[in-house]
């Protein structure tokens, strides 16, 4: 049961594994080594992921046994700890890798592990829940970080063992869709991510509003460049949906048309950027604010309300989607992110 202790033995051998040093690997490692699946090249890939997985899942179930405020011990966490335990266990029992046969036999182990594994962000995400409730308090904004800090490390590594994971298996595809090495998709057009992306979004806006503001994407339609679509599909459609989310809200009661959300594609010589202006901000003195801070540029979207740090002392920022007085100016806030193109570390 989730409840009980972990046995000793285990946690030592948790314990030794988790303090072993990680390997990054690039996705340019990824698709030259996959660019040729042969039997020999499938069986170095198992040999590695036996090891290297086992220091990974090792390390994110000590994690999950030191949560802050008594995180650890709130029965969804402690579920999501024992599957890592699980897996670790799977991984740490089977043989010594030798030959082709050992390697499909680590294959369908990584498979059944990455499926136990589907349901960990729902799981945590009802952890953090239960944690609130017992509470019966507000979380104050650096217990908060903490828990932020230890959810952005803990599903980051979660990316990396499931790309690690599907790459291998997908390596055993033997009709892999043209332009592919695995997983990754070495001609990816970020503007068709984009566009399918949002699609998606505003399938969802409309669903829950009745309708969704246009999305405009800017960029060159030949551009492509080597990257997992899933990975890029899904941080497109979640930013293009906070978007559509915040413009409709502001212009729902509005008699003027909502404005359209604009992405801009750039391709740069080490990374392109995707940047989306999206978010509308009050400000309460439009004649001193004219343009947004460096401060703000950098805000994520975490807060309610930040102090605007340029202009007249005290000049307050909040996002604010029920004002409907025309005296208020709108300061747009955008998205950036870069992808490091093939030398990204997983």
């Amino acid at each position: 049961m989730a409840a009980e202790s972990v046995p000793k033995a285990l946690a030592e051998e948790v314990r030794r594994w988790g303090a072993m040093k990680r390997n990054g690997v690039s996705l340019r490692y990824m698709m030259e080594f996959g660019a040729r699946p042969t039997p020999t090249n499938l069986l170095l890939s198992a040999q590695f992921l036996h090891k290297e997985l086992s220091a990974r899942i090792a390390r994110r179930a000590i994690e999950l046994e030191s949560l802050p405020l008594g995180l650890s011990g709130k029965p969804a966490v402690l579920k999501v700890r024992d599957w890592y335990l699980d897996s670790f266990r799977d991984l740490r029992s089977f043989p010594k890798i030798k030959d082709p046969s050992d390697e499909l036999s680590f294959t369908q182990l990584i498979k059944m592990i990455k499926l136990r594994h589907n349901n960990v962000v729902p799981a945590m995400a009802l952890g953090v829940q239960q944690l609130k409730r017992d509470m019966n308090r507000k979380l104050v904004p650096k217990e908060l970080e903490e828990i932020h800090q230890f959810l952005d490390r803990f599903y980051m590594s979660r990316i990396g063992i499931r790309m690690l994971i599907g790459q291998h298996v997908a390596l055993h595809d033997p009709d892999p869709e043209p332009g592919c090495v695995g997983q990754i998709n070495t001609k990816l057009s970020p503007m068709q991510v984009a566009r399918t992306a949002s699609e998606d979004a505003r399938s969802i806006c409309f669903r829950e509003y009745g309708s969704a503001p246009e999305v405009d994407i800017y960029g060159d339609p030949n551009f492509t460049f080597p990257y997992v679509p899933s990975h890029l599909h899904l941080m497109l459609f979640e930013l293009v949906k906070n978007s559509l989310r915040a413009v409709q809200e502001r212009f729902m009661d509005s008699d003027k048309d909502a404005p359209p959300v604009r992405i801009i594609v750039a391709d740069g010589i080490e990374d392109v950027t995707i940047k989306e202006p999206m978010l509308t901000f009050i400000c309460l003195d439009s004649g001193t604010h004219k343009n947004p801070s460096p401060e703000m540029m950098g805000w994520m979207g975490k807060e309610r309300e930040h102090e605007c740090r340029h202009g007249r002392s005290g000049h307050d920022i909040k996002i604010d989607s029920t004002r409907k007085s025309e005296n208020y100016g709108q300061v747009h806030i955008a998205w950036i992110f870069q992808l490091i193109r093939d030398s990204t570390n997983l």
